[in-house]
């Protein structure tokens, strides 16, 4: 398949125990895993799919104040002229970019508010994304000044507005983002006035019983930051928190 620049194509948790880790998204997502040839990594999977996979948070990051997260992978057609291109427009590299044998080249940067992110030129590029239990389905940035993150990611992948909607006085406009300017896949606004956190992104995974993940998630420990509530069109999400402290959502779209 041809490359899709822009798109999202893989998900790492950099985690402070893989095996407590492991334990709970397989019993809260229903996630396998798959143990990879390189030491101390395993993938998720839904059947035969595979979607992201798992690590432990490295020493350096956190002697940086680094804390257990998610990061997400975007897919580019040029690794080294999309981290040149992010640095000309404000942002930061944090891993230089890197070849992984078979598999790809990577790097992973910050943008110039300070969230993290990788870009990543597969030696195949994957099929999309579907839109069912498992897998990933929104991609949400919340920041210090979303229209210039905005125009730092437009510039940088390509990305195109669908629509905006005014989320009130705390949180301001949330600015809506996809391939092209009809169907998104995100979403970006000012971090809530009090959460008081530095940027980051948040990323949702589909469920399809939000109810039952979310008590699922209480139960093995972790935590429930917003939710379960509607958003506009009928589907149902949920802000949370994984015993280790990573962030994640979880979504279940509307019955039809």
């Amino acid at each position: 398949m041809p490359l899709k620049k822009g798109r999202f194509v893989w998900y790492d948790l950099m985690t402070t125990d893989a095996a407590a880790a492991k334990a709970f998204y397989t019993e809260i997502i229903g996630w396998k895993t798959q143990r990879w040839e390189q030491a101390g990594y395993e993938m998720w999977a839904v059947g035969e799919q595979t979607v992201g996979g798992m690590m432990a948070l490295p020493d350096e990051a956190k002697k940086m104040g680094a804390r257990p997260h998610w990061l997400a992978y975007i897919e580019t057609d040029d690794v080294d002229a999309t981290v040149k291109k992010a640095e000309q427009l404000g942002g930061k590299v944090h891993h230089p970019p890197t070849d992984i044998p078979t598999v790809g080249r990577f790097a992973t940067l910050a943008d110039p508010q300070g969230a993290s992110f990788a870009v990543f030129k597969p030696t195949e590029s994957g099929p999309d994304a579907p839109q069912k239990a498992g897998f990933f389905s929104w991609h949400e940035l919340y920041t210090t000044d979303y229209k210039a993150a905005w125009k730092f990611y437009s510039e940088l992948f390509g990305w195109k507005n669908t629509r905006s909607m005014d989320m009130g006085e705390d949180m301001g406009e949330y600015w809506m983002y996809g391939l092209d300017s009809q169907n998104s896949m995100g979403g970006m606004s000012n971090v809530a006035k009090q959460q008081n956190t530095p940027p980051y992104w948040l990323y949702y995974v589909t469920v399809d019983d939000i109810d039952a993940t979310v008590a699922r998630i209480q139960k093995r420990g972790g935590k429930l930051l917003n939710g379960p509530m509607e958003v506009p069109g009928g589907d149902r999400i949920a802000q949370c928190m994984d015993p280790q402290g990573a962030m994640f959502a979880v979504h279940m779209p509307a019955r039809k």
